[in-house]
């Protein structure tokens, strides 16, 4: 059986720098389960998963993610509890918990995970998927299973799937056509050796700011641009600070769903088949949800006629100038994945 009260207890300190007063209690008892009912039984008996990720509860991975799951999975004796908004630690500190037992499910990009599993970066490399199809269709096929074996054998965590995340894209004070109008702007990327591969790889010169000073960063020109999904862009109000924003969808941006390796193992058959399509099939909702939104900010945006959207960004030149690089520079692990990715767009 799992050592329930070394998760709970940890739990319990990962909530304490957070929450304070009636919430704290609200949530500790929520995560704590009552009796045998708090953890996983390979018997198939009730069980309570919490499941943490650092969106709010209105983001299409909550509302049309994490929701789904727990209404799909409640037939199968299995409990889901969402902590949302990073409520137990950073995406690091909480890929630590997984692997350590301490939180069952949660969601992380494969650029956070690269660092213990570098070879499951190569998901976040610019334009190695063409769209998210591409993603969709690569991950289930056997060409994916050295990655899901390789990250399972490396961390002890299990792979659950994979969900869309948004595609990033460019925003600056001047249009982004071509990698040549990367040429002399500052442009911030997060400060990891993935993202700052892909600025090598599409010829930028990168900015390392922290996610939270990158409005003022660029309110202050302390950089020209940046790079994120199209929702973000809007909900970090980056566009009232940028007079562009060039569709250059240079990376299809996903999250992965992993889990303790205890718990999973804990889980019977029949819940592990539940929990597992449960996750697949909230792929789809999470995805239309998330289309949506990003179509409603850029509609909004056109209407407003600020930030003007460039839709005609020379793809091609960017994909081929990225592939250029990556099949110079990866090696090994890495360099493999990349191709079976790549052959896998054709």
């Amino acid at each position: 059986m799992r050592k329930t009260f070394t998760r709970k207890t940890t739990t319990r300190r990962l909530l304490t720098g957070i929450v304070a007063g009636p919430l704290a209690i609200g949530l500790l008892a929520a995560c704590s389960g009552t009796g045998a009912d708090a953890g996983a039984d390979a018997s198939g008996d009730n069980v309570t998963l919490s499941f943490a990720n650092s969106y709010g509860l209105d983001h299409p991975h909550n509302r049309c993610g994490t929701d789904i799951v727990a209404d799909a999975v409640a037939d199968a004796g299995i409990t889901i509890e969402t902590f949302p908004s990073s409520q137990l630690g950073a995406d690091a500190a909480r890929f630590t918990s997984i692997m350590s037992g301490d939180i069952d499910i949660d969601l992380q990009g494969s650029s956070g995970i690269a660092a213990t599993y570098p070879a499951i970066g190569v998901m976040d490399m610019a334009y190695v998927f063409n769209d998210v199809d591409h993603l969709f269709n690569w991950f289930d096929s056997p060409a994916a299973d050295v990655v899901k074996t390789g990250f399972e054998e490396s961390t002890g965590a299990h792979l659950l799937d994979v969900w869309y995340f948004g595609n990033r894209t460019f925003s600056a004070n001047v249009p982004i056509r071509t990698p040549d109008d990367l040429e002399g702007l500052r442009m911030r990327f997060p400060d990891s050796p993935v993202h700052l591969g892909n600025a090598a790889a599409m010829g930028a010169d990168p900015v390392a700011v922290a996610f939270e000073e990158v409005y003022l960063a660029l309110q202050q020109g302390i950089v020209d641009g940046q790079e994120n999904p199209i929702s973000t862009i809007d909900q970090m109000s980056f566009n009232e600070v940028q007079e562009y924003v060039s569709l250059s969808e240079h990376s299809v941006g996903s999250q992965l769903v992993v889990m303790s390796g205890d718990a999973w193992a804990e889980l019977s058959a029949d819940q592990q088949d539940a929990l597992e399509s449960a996750v697949h099939d909230a792929r789809a909702t999470d995805l239309a949800c998330a289309t949506e939104l990003e179509q409603t900010v850029l509609d909004k945006w056109k209407t407003a006629g600020t930030p003007e959207v460039i839709e005609d960004v020379d793809r091609d030149a960017f994909i081929e100038k990225a592939e250029t690089y990556f099949t110079a520079n990866l090696e090994g692990d890495e360099l493999d994945i990349y191709k079976s990715i790549r052959a896998a767009a054709e």
